[in-house]
């Protein structure tokens, strides 16, 4: 069909549709072969004519990983086999990214290849492919002496970074068996190949970091986060278990706004990740941040009931203790509604649910301003302290003890009411 065409004279075989594509292009992306050698029989087509994103036919077809049609562009003098497109993809780029192994090997023969050639946003081949898994790949180009193993892109990520943040564990060995890779490197926010790792939840790449004894297992990014900080805001169960393993990690270190992993844990709701801190004897499970707000009390403010109760088990949590401004957990889960933590918590004798903070707010005066009806109601069915019941008691019967026996002493001691004109008459 596109032999019957070209015999047309009214044909144009280069010309472009909306999206600057040519017929050569297209050829070359979807891996046709025998149509590639037609329309560069012509000499009115034009090879390294790009779309309009910059891309040319090579890298169409290395981006797709068509190595037959890579092949038949690359014995062309016209074809330069380096050139970017308008984001500064070069066709090994492509290939790299996508893991098309032949391509790569194909394209590294190639003296005018640059396998170290970072796109605009400073990413290299190397990098991409890193960051995309294809093992291959990644030892095809370190074993190109150009190739920069260590190397940061726009936003200071290595290729080592890269693979631990999408839990590549076979990319993430590669590289560390390098002396020229710093395994501990940090990008542009502070962070290191282990904080990616742990932040989402890879824990072969996190064992495989730890077992290095050049790698901080405790090192803050500009956030001052750990990486025990991430797992636990995550909830990464696994990685959480995993880190603490190490003896310069600790587990209630203080990070951005003073909170400790612990914090983040029950701030999100994250019931088995803080029942594994609060069962270490190093975690202060009533530890509060720089607001003086506790575990209990972040809990409670955002209504997780399962780790409220896990936090009431403990001795050494007071469910009655308030931050900086005097809020307790009740007044907090009270203030935003959360009937199941409030039914929590009035359950215990040491909570005060009349406690005011420090403007004279009570629970019961937030959740009626908020508008939380089944709040308002369990605070007003909760009675008056069994302690202020017990008092009123006693002091009644100390008062009806102290009237018997002033009327005793009166019928006894008759001569005694000319000396105390005061007493009420019998």
């Amino acid at each position: 069909m596109v032999k019957i065409l070209l015999e047309r004279g009214d044909t144009n075989p280069d010309k472009s549709d909306n999206d600057g594509r040519t017929p050569l292009c297209c050829a070359a992306w979807n891996g046709y072969g025998g149509v590639v050698k037609i329309l560069l029989g012509r000499d009115d087509v034009n090879p390294e004519k790009p779309d309009i994103g910059g891309q040319r036919a090579l890298s169409c077809a290395a981006w797709s990983g068509h190595e037959g049609v890579v092949k038949i562009l690359l014995e062309r003098d016209d074809v330069n086999p380096d050139k970017p497109d308008n984001d500064g993809r070069t066709p090994l780029y492509c290939a790299a990214r996508n893991g098309h192994e032949g391509v790569v090997k194909r394209l590294l023969r190639r003296d005018d290849v640059n396998p170290d050639k970072p796109n605009e946003y400073g990413r290299t081949p190397l990098l991409r492919a890193a960051q995309n898994g294809h093992e291959r790949v990644v030892e095809m180009l370190l074993e190109q002496d150009s190739a920069n193993p260590d190397e940061q892109n726009g936003n200071g990520g290595t290729p080592l970074c890269r693979a631990a943040g999408n839990g590549h564990e076979g990319v993430v060995r590669i590289p560390l068996g390098r002396d020229d890779v710093s395994p501990d490197k940090v990008d542009n926010d502070g962070r290191t190949p282990l904080l990616r790792a742990a932040w989402n939840g890879h824990e072969a790449a996190v064992k495989i970091l730890l077992g290095r004894e050049d790698v901080h297992p405790d090192k803050l990014d500009n956030n001052h986060r750990t990486p025990l900080y991430c797992a636990a805001w995550n909830g990464h169960v696994g990685v959480v278990k995993i880190l603490p393993g190490r003896r310069d990690v600790n587990p209630d270190k203080l990070s951005e706004y003073g909170r400790t992993p612990l914090y983040c844990a029950t701030r999100n709701g994250h019931e088995e990740v803080t029942k594994i801190l609060v069962a270490r004897n190093d975690v202060n499970p009533d530890k509060p941040n720089q607001c003086g707000r506790t575990p209990l009390c972040c809990a409670a403010r955002n209504g997780h009931e399962g780790v409220v109760k896990i936090l009431l088990g403990r001795d050494d949590v007071n469910p009655d203790k308030p931050d900086n401004y005097g809020q307790t957990p009740l007044y907090c889960a009270a203030r935003n509604g959360h009937e199941g933590v409030v039914k929590i918590l009035l359950g215990r004798d040491d909570v005060d649910p009349d406690r005011t903070e420090n403007r004279g707010r009570t629970p019961l005066w937030s959740a009626a301003r908020g508008g939380h009806t089944g709040v308002v109601a369990l605070l007003k069915s909760r009675g008056p302290p069994a302690w202020l019941e017990a008092f009123v008691m006693l002091t009644f019967i100390l008062v009806l003890c102290l009237w018997a026996l002033t009327a005793h002493l009166l019928i006894s001691l008759p001569p005694l009411i000319t000396f105390f004109p005061f007493l009420p008459p019998i």
